[in-house]
């Protein structure tokens, strides 16, 4: 395929996406003479508060239960490595899927699923909530740090790919498709859709792709490295997934007597190769089959060209499934989780009831607005706030705050 050089000498493949060639930003910005759009995008979303703010939202374990186990930020971290990897294999832009990887969860509410599912449940009358939508409010209009816009005003390219994460999300007719076909599209993605036009019935380019199972990669090695040194299942417990057990075989052999923090170590990284490998065969397959001679003709192949085979994608299923079983729905978990869902369930219906009780500037003009804009307000509030300020936030207007100790 043909091949063109990108930044750093790089050999950049045909249906790559080309910074050089970025559809620009909403609102005109003049070049940077140093930095990509794409490593200009990646830079604008570190530097933001809601990336900063990862560091405190929990993954599957709220912040106090222990220093060692994964953060929104430090599984974001490691989706962007994996996600790069993945792109240097096929020789995709780096730089644009690592921006994926960084912003695909800032607009994760705290207490990880469990509060974005309390979220949804609130916001129900309202339209619901959707973290990928979230995010994609988050860098259009909430970060609110440059003189001349809302948001952070990043790339086409970006935006495209962190709003259609998990595919396209309407049909050519308009439809919703997927989680939203019984319902509509978030307000987020229809608010923004009237100002910029993200191809919406397309897949996203390659390196959105590649950021979408780096995600689901990342997030099966860390809960099974997490729940195994919390203590919610053995490593014998593992021998009930094949493609685990034959991870644990392979360790066992080559390392007899193994300490178990050193097993587990083994086990995981051999989890992430063996995915990450599949992935690139799987891709290359694909990319042969279908010859894409443009990014446009990836976002018209008419289905996901970046992901695992029918192989991997079984055994990953096995995987999730034990997860859910020994780590999601664990008692431990879920007490937890019951105790952090009251917590969003009573701030959402404070601030409904009395929004002056939120601090300035979320507190001001609410006198012009009427309840569907006062209840999206109230969210982006609490979706924004990590597990910690949640917590006083209750402490501040309650009574009876929950002990998570």
């Amino acid at each position: 395929m043909k091949a063109d050089i990108g930044f750093g000498g790089q050999s950049r493949a045909i249906y790559a996406e080309n910074p050089l060639e970025s559809r620009g930003r909403l609102f005109p910005e003049p070049e940077s003479p140093t930095r990509t759009p794409f490593q200009r995008d990646r830079d604008r979303i570190i530097h933001s508060s809601a990336f900063r703010r990862l560091k405190h939202k929990t993954q599957v374990f709220v912040y106090h239960e222990g220093d060692h186990f994964r953060t929104r930020l430090t599984h974001t971290i490691e989706v962007s490595q994996i996600a790069r990897s993945l792109a240097r294999a096929l020789r995709l832009d780096e730089d644009l899927a690592e921006c994926l990887a960084l912003s695909h969860d800032l607009g994760h509410t705290p207490f990880g699923h469990e509060g974005e599912d309390v979220m949804h449940e609130c916001m129900a009358p309202f339209g619901g909530f959707d973290h990928n939508a979230q995010s994609l409010r988050v860098v259009t209009h909430l970060e609110q740090r440059y003189a001349e816009f809302d948001g952070l005003n990043l790339a086409w390219e970006t935006l495209e790919g962190l709003v259609k994460h998990n595919g396209p999300l309407i049909d050519a007719s308009g439809a919703p498709l997927g989680k939203f076909k019984d319902s509509q599209l978030p307000f987020a993605i229809r608010d923004y859709a009237r100002k910029q036009d993200l191809l919406l019935h397309t897949w996203p380019g390659a390196e959105a792709q590649a950021a979408a199972i780096a995600d689901d990669i990342a997030y099966d090695a860390h809960d099974l490295d997490d729940g195994l040194r919390a203590g919610l299942f053995a490593i014998e417990d593992m021998r009930d997934v094949p493609f685990l057990a034959d991870i644990l075989a392979e360790v066992d052999g080559k390392y007899p007597g193994l300490e178990e923090s050193r097993r587990i170590h083994e086990i995981v990284r051999r989890s992430i190769t063996r995915m990450v490998e599949d992935v690139i065969r799987e891709a290359v397959r694909n990319l042969n089959e279908v010859a894409p001679q443009s990014v446009q003709e990836i976002r018209m192949a008419g289905r996901c060209l970046v992901g695992f085979s029918a192989d991997m994608t079984a055994a990953e299923k096995e995987v999730k499934r034990f997860l859910f079983a020994r780590v999601y729905r664990h008692e431990d978990v879920l007490a937890v989780r019951k105790l952090v869902a009251r917590v969003v369930r009573d701030l959402f219906a404070r601030f409904l009831a009395e929004p002056d009780l939120m601090p300035k500037p979320w507190n001001s003009g609410l006198g012009n607005l009427g309840e569907t804009e006062i209840a999206r307000l109230v969210c982006d509030y609490i979706a924004g706030m990590t597990d910690r300020y949640a917590i006083e936030e209750h402490r501040r207007l309650f009574d009876d705050t929950p002990d998570l100790g």
